[in-house]
């Protein structure tokens, strides 16, 4: 997007009514920037942060252009038509006569070298969630030994196509951005919302969900393309979305460099989230920051919440409880997170929810007794310096634990935790996350808000 500060020019009749008119200038920039990037008015950005980029990968270099520095999507002609991009990701991309019959699993390809089968969902190294993706198969045709003979277009589209699934884990709200929307904003943001969706494994509700997200990538509704009865022809099309790391964006890997900071903008203006930047004393018209307690009802439930809530509110804090599900209303409860300047729960997908935070909020992650410092690392720690969220843990002692009343202390669940981590995830998840829940020490509560209140910009 390009800004025009003026279409002329008129010579001034005196010097210093030039010179009055260039300090009006810089300083309407200097306004304009400062308003931009710390304003906590719904949406500010910069213009360059407008501008989309128009990028044509994977093609025959013959026939698109392709500009810019766009890392791994740097056209190859060696490459094969489906690649790995990762450990957890494959990525198909084609150009030519593409015919896509859904509701039987396979894309028409001329021209195209070979048969190809592909799943759509970014975590090819777990068997389990890949059991429920749906398979893929390209078929090529028009080549003097292809015997293939597709099917008749009865819709034509002059975009390019993107095939993903939600089957896998996504439901779960951490599988959801880790797996699904993070590799897809990465892999179909530079399109400008020149691209249609095809998307598997669809449920209503789940669409339904992020439906707002997926009209700020794409101009078109999404089509289930498991049971749409049309054969839809596209120009070009791309299969699979590119994985970097857990709720993480590598701008040097990704089309027109985005990062996780572009991600959350694109969330703020989807779901019209006004507060930009946390503060020690809170949104405007608060003397307080705001405590945003997460709530579980099943395991890892805290069990004492109200006590929490009480020792939080004497500390001074703002507080509110709230318990996210699969249906809960998100852009209100996206709302309800990007109105906290702490938010708080124990290791859990709720935590996701950090993507709505402001930025430098603190997240306070409640670990678990068992030796769960890894895994806490890799799914909130990790992504939240990406995300500009300050974090912090809670690391509850076997004291706090609900575990302390299943098992004698000397018991080898609670004596040598990490011999119990080599037996593998199902007996983590068994002992460790499904058995347990906490009573948080409400004197070592108070400390940790104190620390994360003086750490709020």
């Amino acid at each position: 997007m390009k800004h025009h500060l003026a279409r002329g020019r008129q010579e001034p009749r005196r010097i210093g009514n030039a010179a009055m008119v260039v300090t009006m200038l810089l300083s309407l920039c200097v306004l304009t920037y400062i308003k931009a990037r710390y304003c906590s008015t719904p949406f500010p950005k910069a213009a360059e942060e407008m501008e989309v980029v128009e990028i044509d990968e994977d093609y025959d270099s013959t026939r698109y252009k392709i500009t810019g520095p766009i890392g791994e999507e740097d056209y190859d002609p060696s490459r094969p038509t489906c690649y790995e991009t990762s450990k957890r990701s494959e990525r198909c991309a084609a150009v030519g006569d593409i015919r896509v019959d859904g509701n039987h699993s396979k894309i028409y390809i001329s021209p195209l070298d070979k048969e190809w089968k592909t799943k759509p969902y970014a975590r090819r190294h777990d068997a389990v969630a890949m059991d429920d993706v749906r398979e893929f198969t390209l078929v090529p045709f028009g080549g003097a030994n292809d015997t293939a003979v597709p099917p008749l277009c009865t819709r034509n589209h002059s975009v390019p196509a993107f095939l993903f699934s939600s089957g896998g884990f996504a439901g779960n709200l951490y599988h959801d951005y880790t797996d699904v929307l993070v590799p897809l904003f990465t892999s179909t943001n530079h399109f400008g919302g020149e691209v249609q969706f095809l998307l598997s494994g669809i449920k209503d509700w789940w669409l339904d969900k992020f439906t707002p997200l997926f009209r700020q990538l794409s101009r078109f509704d999404v089509i289930d393309v498991d049971n749409d009865q049309e054969v839809h022809c596209f120009p070009r099309i791309f299969i699979g979305a590119t994985f970097h790391r857990a709720m993480g964006i590598d701008p040097a890997r990704s089309p027109g460099g985005v990062t996780v900071a572009d991600f959350k903008r694109l969330l703020r203006r989807t779901f019209r989230l006004e507060r930009a930047v946390a503060s020690r004393t809170g949104a405007p018209r608060r003397d307080k920051p705001r405590l945003l307690i997460i709530s579980r009802k099943s395991s890892r439930r805290f069990l004492n919440e109200r006590a929490m809530a009480h020792a939080a509110a004497l500390a001074k804090f703002d507080v509110r409880i709230a318990e996210p599900d699969n249906h809960t209303d998100m852009p209100n409860f996206a709302r309800l997170v990007n109105s906290a300047d702490v938010m708080m729960g124990v290791h859990g997908a709720g935590l996701t929810n950090m993507v709505f935070l402001p930025s430098r909020a603190v997240l306070i992650q409640v670990v678990p007794f068992g030796g769960l410092e890894w895994l806490t690392r890799v799914t909130f720690k990790d992504p939240a310096k990406d995300m500009d969220v300050n974090y912090m843990e809670y690391n509850v002692s076997l004291d706090e634990s609900s575990l302390r009343e299943l098992y004698p202390r000397d018991h080898f669940y609670l004596k040598h935790p990490y011999d119990v981590h080599k037996k593998g995830w199902d007996a983590i998840k068994t002992v460790y996350l499904d058995k347990q829940n906490v009573r948080l020490n409400l004197t070592k509560l108070t400390n940790t808000l104190e620390e994360a209140r003086n750490i709020l910009p």
